[in-house]
């Protein structure tokens, strides 16, 4: 197939522009997904769950954010399938549509006031196929940029570049919240909230435009051309590698509490305790969301010179010791203090984060690396990423005090530390061979 026998010049245009197709794809799917975050500390508890208590109302609305959580994997099940038997590019095409469509009708779904209950269950509804898309993004948007390298030791760099699409949607997020703010006012909860949700349309036709031009990674022409497609790469993956798919979803423990406590969880956290604003709150998470676009790439890189497991332990461990300066710097009520809190926030979860994608796609084989990588990096989701927010709630409810959720967040990266010095690294490593 044309595809296994470039010119090295060619085949450097092609990474390029999968690397981007894959880089801005996923800065959509996130900006869909981060969208709900932002909206649901702020608004959401409001306007949905209007007859309960503020933080009875929180833990409602974060209920319903859980739902889109719980989705990812039956997403990474689906999808993972899909990208092991038809290819990689089709699956992220279908992604990106499924998505774009559930994120452009949140904007239409009605209001307590409007139909009762029924309103949350039409949220619930948008955010489960939100899940489910987001669920079978993030394996191929990874594999379309690590199996169009053929540099062994620029996997961890190359990988990198789609998980920024992670802090890049949170910057458009923030920006298109903030923007919505400014535009309506005190009538942000009310109907401006709506907005940011309505332009999604545009940037998903960017997507769609961009993903619609890149061509099959090499590594699944080779596997089509030499008819070693799995028939049932799901079933297959969990038969086979079981153990790759356990421990990569427990790895994650530590950086999807940690991600979601700061950029979700913060908002009810701020507005309710601190007493800042919301437009504070957001400028401050901006920022965080901007060094991170510089810091993702960077432990990437240096996951490939001193190893994906070094890396990723150092950032669960310097994770684990900032949970208790956050909380101490937040609880200051001190404006400087509090935005630097937020602002350096995402640094250490960089640390964990920029490499692991690699770490997680090099411990599958080529045939069964969509579904065996989707599954173990969403299946975190069910069980960390998702009730982190909850959990960190229903903490300060109880203990009235965010060192509750420090301690928490120091459990997690315990438990993601033992599960990471059992994974394999495969740092530099040849993997299937074209």
């Amino acid at each position: 197939m044309p595809e296994l026998s470039r010119e090295p010049s060619d085949h450097r245009a092609h990474l390029r522009r999968a690397v981007l197709a894959s880089t801005i794809g996923t800065t959509i799917e996130w900006y869909d997904f981060f969208l709900y975050s932002i909206v649901t500390g702020i608004v959401f508890a409001k306007v949905f769950f209007p007859q309960s208590s503020p933080l009875a109302g929180d833990l409602q609305a974060f209920t319903v954010y859980l739902v889109g959580f719980v989705a990812r994997p039956i997403g990474a099940a689906l999808f993972g399938h899909l990208g092991d038997r038809i290819g990689r590019k089709a699956t992220l095409i279908a992604t990106l549509s499924l998505m774009g469509v559930a994120t452009f009708l949140v904007a239409f779904a009605p209001t307590y006031a409007q139909v009762g209950i029924w309103g949350a269950v039409i949220l619930s509804v948008l955010r489960l196929i939100q899940g489910i898309g987001v669920g079978g993004e993030w394996g191929g948007s990874v594999l379309l940029a690590m199996e169009w390298s053929r540099n062994a030791g620029q996997r961890g760099w190359v990988t990198s570049w789609p998980q920024m699409g992670v802090p890049l949607g949170l910057v458009l997020a923030n920006l298109a919240v903030l923007l919505a703010s400014g535009i309506s006012g005190d009538g942000f909860t009310a109907w401006g909230w709506r907005i940011p949700f309505l332009l999604s349309i545009g940037l998903i036709a960017v997507g769609l435009y961009i993903r619609l031009g890149i061509l099959e990674t090499p590594t699944f022409a080779a596997l089509a051309a030499r008819n070693e497609i799995s028939r049932r790469p799901v079933i297959e993956v969990l038969r086979t590698h079981p153990r790759q798919i356990l421990l990569s979803a427990v790895a994650r423990t530590s950086q999807q509490a940690t991600f979601y406590v700061f950029t979700a969880f913060i908002f009810s956290y701020g507005t309710t305790i601190l007493g800042a604003s919301r437009d504070f709150l957001l400028l401050a998470l901006l920022t965080a969301s901007i060094l991170s676009c510089f810091t993702n790439p960077l432990f990437g890189f240096v996951s490939d010179r001193i190893g994906r497991k070094r890396t990723y332990l150092v950032g669960i461990v310097a994770t684990a010791l900032f949970a208790y300066a956050y909380f101490a710097l937040l609880d200051s009520k001190i404006p400087g203090l509090i935005f630097i809190a937020i602002a350096t926030s995402l640094i250490s979860h960089d640390m964990m984060y920029g490499p692991q994608a690699a770490l997680i796609a090099e411990s599958f084989s080529a045939r069964l690396r969509y579904s065996g990588a989707s599954l173990g990096y969403h299946l975190a989701s069910v069980f960390s990423g998702g009730p982190a927010p909850l959990i960190a709630t229903a903490l300060l409810a109880r203990y009235h005090s965010g060192y509750a959720v420090a301690h928490y967040l120091g459990a997690c990266a315990l438990v993601s530390a033992i599960a990471t010095h059992f994974l394999v690294d495969r740092t530099n490593q040849q993997l299937d061979a074209l």
